[in-house]
C-alpha cells in the first residue's frame, strides 16, 4: 500500500481512537445488557476510564505500522485502540493492588463499585465488594482486548505476525504487576531492581511492545524492529521514571492524583529506591517511619520531598531521564519520515508529559 507523505496529527489520531473504543463499546453493551440490568454501572466505570488518557500506546503502534510502510486505514486504528483495553485493565488492577483512591481525576474503580455498595445499602464489605467488582472489570477489558484486536480486520496473515509480541507484552505486564508487588513486600531495595519492576511493569508495554506490534503488523523486518527496541526500551524507562517523580513531585492537574500520593501509597520506585541508597542514618529513619503512611500530612509529604532532593536523587533521577532520552532520540536517526519526526515528538511528549 503506498504511504501518504503527511503526517497524522497526534490529536486525530487520540479523536480516532476514542471514537473506535465508544464504538467497540456500544456492540458490547446489548450483551451485557441480556446478562441483566446490574451489568449497566459495569459498562459505565469502563467507559468513564476509558474517556481520558494520553493514548500513548496506541500512537506508539500506529506510527511502528507506518514506519514499516503501512498506510493509514480505518482497521489499523481500531486494532491500536485495543491497546488502551489492555491499559485500562493494567490499570484497574494496580489501583486495587495499591488500595489508590483516584485515577484520572475521578475515584478509582474498585472505589466507584465500593460507594455503589454503600448507596444501595447492601450486606457485606462495601471494600471487599469494590475490590471484586474492579477485579472482573480488568479482567473483561483485558479479554475485551483481544476481541477488539482480533476482530480489527487487519487480516489473519498481519494479526498472526503480531500475536507473538502481543502475548509476551501481556505476561510481561502481569509479571511486572508481581515484581511490584514483591518489592513492596521486602519493603524496597536496590535501584537496580526497581528498575527491572519499571522495566517490566511500564516500559516495555508502554512503547517498545506497541512499535513492534505495529511494525509487525505491516511485515516489519529485523533491523527495523531492532531500531524500534534501541528507541523504546530507553525512551520506556525514561517514561515510568518521569512518572515516579510526578508521582511525588507532580501536580494533580496532570497526573490525577492527589499530590504526593505515591508517598501515602509506599511506592518503591526508582526515586525511593535512590534516595534510600543515598540517606543519612536519620533519613532513613524518618522515611521507614513516614512512607506508607495512608494518614500522611501535607507537611509530612513535604519533608519527604526534601530528603529526595536533598540527597541528590531527584537530581539524579532527572539526569537518568535525560540520559534516556538522547539514547532514544540518537536511535532514530535514517528512519523514514514522517515516522521519524512524529516519534521524535512522542518521545518529547512521553518524557515532559505534554500529552
Amino acid at each position: 500500500m503506498p504511504q501518504d507523505s503527511s503526517p497524522l496529527d497526534v490529536e486525530d489520531l487520540r479523536d480516532r481512537v476514542h471514537k473506535e473504543l465508544e464504538s467497540f463499546l456500544s456492540k458490547q453493551a446489548p450483551v451485557l445488557d441480556a446478562v441483566g440490568d446490574e451489568m449497566q454501572p459495569f459498562l459505565d466505570a469502563l467507559d468513564t476510564l476509558l474517556r481520558s488518557g494520553k493514548r500513548l500506546r496506541p500512537a506508539f503502534a500506529y506510527w511502528g505500522w507506518r514506519c514499516a510502510g503501512g498506510d493509514d486505514c480505518a482497521e489499523i486504528v481500531r486494532a491500536v485502540a485495543a491497546l488502551e483495553l489492555l491499559q485500562a485493565c493494567a490499570l484497574i488492577h494496580d489501583d486495587v493492588m495499591d488500595d489508590s483512591d483516584t485515577r484520572r481525576g475521578g475515584p478509582s474503580t474498585h472505589r466507584r463499585f465500593a460507594a455503589i455498595h454503600r448507596s444501595a445499602g447492601w450486606t457485606g464489605s462495601s471494600d471487599s465488594f469494590g475490590a471484586g467488582a474492579a477485579i472482573l472489570l480488568g479482567d473483561i477489558s483485558l479479554a475485551w482486548a483481544d476481541e477488539m484486536l482480533y476482530d480489527s480486520e487487519l487480516g489473519h496473515e498481519a494479526l498472526n505476525r503480531a500475536k507473538p509480541t502481543y502475548d509476551r507484552m501481556r505476561t510481561e505486564l502481569m509479571a511486572g504487576q508481581y515484581l511490584d508487588l514483591v518489592e513492596q513486600a521486602r519493603g524496597g531495595g536496590s535501584v537496580e531492581r526497581a528498575l527491572r519492576v519499571a522495566r517490566y511493569k511500564s516500559a516495555k508495554y508502554t512503547i517498545e511492545g506497541p512499535l513492534h506490534m505495529g511494525g509487525e503488523l505491516a511485515g516489519a523486518g529485523t533491523d527495523l524492529l531492532q531500531r524500534f527496541s534501541e528507541y523504546g526500551l530507553p525512551l520506556g524507562e525514561a517514561f515510568q521514571l518521569r512518572d515516579d517523580v510526578l508521582g511525588v513531585f507532580g501536580v494533580p492537574a496532570v497526573t490525577g492524583k492527589p499530590a504526593g500520593d505515591d508517598l501515602r501509597e509506599g511506592k518503591r520506585t526508582v526515586l525511593i529506591a535512590a534516595t534510600e541508597e543515598r540517606c543519612s542514618p536519620a533519613q532513613r529513619h524518618f522515611l521507614s517511619q513516614h512512607l506508607g503512611d495512608r494518614r500522611l500530612s501535607v507537611g509530612g509529604i513535604d519533608e519527604i520531598r526534601g530528603v529526595i532532593t536533598e540527597t541528590g536523587a531527584l537530581a539524579h533521577v532527572e539526569a537518568l531521564i535525560e540520559t534516556l532520552a538522547a539514547r532514544a532520540q540518537a536511535a532514530l536517526a535514517g528512519l523514514p519520515e514522517p515516522g521519524q519526526s512524529v516519534l521524535r515528538n512522542l518521545a518529547l511528549a512521553a518524557v515532559n508529559r505534554s500529552v
